[in-house]
Order: C-alpha cells, then sequence, then structure tokens
C-alpha cells in the first residue's frame, strides 16, 4: 500500500521537474551559418556565455529570470548570415528581470563576433575562433582558448584572456587586466589598459616587438631585456625597448593605479 500510493507522488513530482525546465528555457533556436558568418549578442541584464563545440550548426538557448521575466524579450533580426540577438525591456521599466544567454558554436569555424556585451552581467567566452569582440558595462569579460584577433573591454570588472592564439587588445577602468597569448599571429599593436587595476601579460619568449610600459602610481616588472626608468620629475615609473630584430609588434600597458608586469612563458 505504501509504495502504490509513493509511486504516484514521485511521478508528479517528475512531471513537475520536466515542465518547469521546459518553461525556464524560453528561447532555443539553431542557426546554420557558412564560416565568415556574424555572431552579435546584446545583452542588458544578464550573463552572457559562448563556447565552442565539435557541431557544425550555432545553438543558442536564452533563459528569462526574475519577478518580471514575462516583461522581457528576445529579438531575433538574425539573417543568413548573421546572428543577431538582443534583449528587449518595456520603456520606462523599473523591471526585475533578466536573461542568460548561452551560445554554442562550431568550435573549428571561423566566424566574426561582432559584438557579445552585457550592460549588467559578465560575459564569457571558450574555445572560439575567429575575431572577437566582448564588452561588459558592469562585470566580468574573460575569454578562454581562443584563436585569433580578440579585442575585450570592462568598465566596472576584470578582464582574463587565457591560452589564445593571436593578438589581443584588453582594457578595464576599474579592474585588473590579464592576459596569456600562447602563440603570436598577425602584426599590429596590441594595449592593455587600467585605470585603477593591475596589469599582468605573459608572451612567447621569442616576442619580435617594440615595448611600451608605464604606470603612475605602481611597479614595473618584465622578464624581457628592457630598461625600466623612474620619472625623474614628477610620479610615474615607464620602460620602453625593442625585443627581436624586426619590432613586428606594438606593445603597450599601463596603469594610473596600479602595477604592471611583463612576463615570458
Amino acid at each position: 500500500m505504501i509504495v502504490r500510493r509513493l509511486f504516484p507522488l514521485g511521478a508528479a513530482s517528475l512531471l513537475f521537474v520536466l515542465c518547469s525546465t521546459a518553461a525556464a528555457q524560453d528561447f532555443q533556436k539553431t542557426y546554420h551559418l557558412s564560416a565568415g558568418s556574424t555572431v552579435a549578442v546584446h545583452n542588458i541584464s544578464g550573463d552572457v556565455h559562448v563556447t565552442g563545440y565539435e557541431g557544425n550548426t550555432i545553438l543558442v538557448s536564452a533563459f528569462k529570470e526574475g519577478r518580471d521575466r514575462d516583461l522581457v524579450e528576445v529579438e531575433d533580426l538574425s539573417s543568413s548570415s548573421r546572428v543577431d540577438l538582443r534583449a528587449r525591456y518595456p520603456k520606462n521599466c523599473d523591471c526585475n528581470a533578466s536573461i542568460r544567454f548561452q551560445v554554442r558554436v562550431a568550435h573549428s569555424v571561423n566566424y566574426k563576433f561582432d559584438s557579445l556585451s552585457s550592460v549588467s552581467g559578465n560575459v564569457e567566452v571558450i574555445g572560439v575562433t575567429g575575431e572577437l569582440e566582448a564588452s561588459s558595462t558592469s562585470g566580468d569579460v574573460v575569454v578562454k582558448e581562443a584563436t585569433g584577433s580578440v579585442h575585450v573591454s570592462t568598465v566596472s570588472g576584470r578582464v582574463e584572456v587565457q591560452k589564445v592564439a593571436g593578438t589581443v587588445n584588453a582594457n578595464s577602468i576599474s579592474g585588473n587586466v590579464e592576459a596569456e597569448i600562447t602563440r603570436l599571429e598577425g602584426a599590429g599593436k596590441m594595449k592593455f589598459k587600467t585605470v585603477s587595476g593591475n596589469v599582468t601579460v605573459k608572451l612567447p619568449s621569442n616576442l619580435d616587438a617594440d615595448i611600451e610600459m608605464s604606470s603612475l602610481s605602481g611597479s614595473l616588472h618584465t622578464d624581457f631585456p628592457i630598461q625600466i626608468k623612474e620619472h625623474r620629475f614628477g610620479p610615474g615609473t615607464s620602460a620602453r625597448g625593442r625585443v627581436g630584430n624586426n619590432g613586428s609588434y606594438g606593445l603597450q600597458l599601463s596603469s594610473t593605479s596600479g602595477n604592471v608586469s611583463l612576463k615570458r612563458l
């Protein structure tokens, strides 16, 4: 008798969980885009996660959360050559609602990640190939195991770039900037800047670059053979020099209020 009573309860509980899971996933769509196509996600409140996988399509899921979740929408402006998703809120809405985007892309296909952004939320990108721009106004921006040109920025938060093959530009107003480039590809200028925070950059030992480092009220450290000088007039420390033969890259590292380090891998 006890078993007969428990079984319906268990089945009802399972049904409730399945229904709740289905209801929580408010947007789901698969896109078939060729190499060179554009991927853009513009969020207002909530995180954006983009990961590479072994498949050949782009899979997008979005989850609306918060008391006023029914007031916000996912606007799809995509075309045959572009995935373009945006969070939409009613005008003058003081909403308690956010959207969490999860995007899966073919990791070996070269896409142009035109803008992966959140106003209030973190942006994380792992294992993708192609030109990448990621930003947040209030949140962290993290990029790992990417191949291509990477441009990342945040106003209030940290920037972390790990195991990238290509070039990187990273900027924060209030937060640390950390970057690790395992293999340099292409040429050009790379800048790593913050106003309030530390800058730490790790590069291959065969670096060929013209280097500039500076801090107004912090210290400088480098594993590469360039001279560090304290300013004779006024505060601050700077370093400038070339490593390698041709200066294929222009490298600038700076912090207003923090330490700056350039290390060998």
